[in-house]
């Protein structure tokens, strides 16, 4: 079978209420499947010692100023080797936390020409091209080409996330069209299309009015882009939703819009009120099973269950 088709029949296999359960970043095990838990919460921007020693490289602004995207494929090799063997050590110990994980959410590949974006050390810098020749490079280092993924990256945040750090919750970017395609989707398009990333994560941010989570016109892009891995929101930017953009009036109606709009999976706990939002007649049992789906193939890609 593909893995589609293992993806499809392991999630048939589970209640619905299992289904809603793997949508959560802290995935819980079912047993009697032979699913362990799994956390989806793992970073490898430039090493991945959240979970204890590892090999450390400078920031990524740092080695893009190497203008070498053989060598980025290179670290972002060494990353993923030592992000297996930290894998393989923590699952013989029955350990599944937080960052022992193969999901890494890495690289950033936003646009880094605002310094008020404190965060420009994670990114390639303001060239969207240098950033997309880095990106597709890493993204193949980390995840290998063998049959299965040596670990998965994510391309992050998508879209437009350089507004100011402190306003990051609530912020609106407004873009133009020539400015959006020209400067801060070209580099996602390619980490698509060439780099085969395996997961997208969305913005805190809006973009034109949409959170990035759920927006039509940015999940409409992956569609149209080939994009067939995972899509994770930023860690509690759903809760946004209602909080900071009032683009809803409760966690339930923001769980609903983002899981309708394609986000699979949800760093945070907005999605513990998937269920509720079914019950509301919000969401659709198929939605749900659907990003069921889409995990628990991004799951096997990655060798979990072989």
């Amino acid at each position: 079978m593909t893995f589609q088709e293992r993806a499809e029949q392991l999630a048939a296999e589970m209640t619905l209420e299992e289904r809603a359960l793997m949508l959560c970043f802290d995935s819980p095990p079912v047993k009697r499947l032979g699913i362990p838990a799994y956390h989806w919460w793992n970073e490898g921007l430039h090493g991945v010692a959240r979970a204890g020693t590892a090999t450390m490289f400078p920031q990524a602004i740092a080695m893009a100023a190497m203008f070498d995207a053989d060598e980025m494929e290179k670290i972002g090799d060494i990353i993923s080797t030592e992000a297996r063997a930290k894998f393989n050590a923590s699952r013989a110990e029955g350990d599944y936390d937080i960052y022992k994980g193969l999901t890494l959410w890495s690289p950033n590949i936003n646009i880094f020409r605002d310094c008020r974006w404190g965060r420009g050390q994670e990114t390639y810098g303001e060239d969207p091209y240098l950033t997309g020749r880095l990106g597709v490079r890493f993204i193949r280092g980390i995840q290998g080409h063998g049959k299965y993924l040596k670990a998965a990256a994510c391309a992050k945040h998508f879209a437009v996330h350089s507004g100011p750090e402190e306003l990051r919750h609530e912020f609106n970017a407004v873009v133009s069209p020539k400015d959006l395609w020209e400067t801060y989707l070209y580099a996602f398009e390619e980490c698509v299309k060439e780099g085969g990333v395996e997961g997208v994560m969305g913005a805190y941010n809006r973009v034109n009015g949409e959170p990035s989570c759920a927006s039509e016109f940015l999940m409409g892009k992956l569609d149209k882009w080939g994009f067939d891995g995972y899509f994770v929101s930023d860690c509690w930017a759903i809760r946004d939703f209602h909080e900071h953009h009032m683009v809803t009036s409760s966690p339930v109606e923001s769980a609903a819009m983002a899981l309708k709009a394609g986000c699979n999976v949800n760093c945070g706990c907005t999605y513990v009120h998937l269920l509720s939002a079914l019950d509301k007649g919000l969401v659709t049992e198929d939605e749900i099973r659907a990003s069921c789906v889409a995990l628990m193939r991004t799951r096997i890609r990655l060798g979990m269950f072989d």
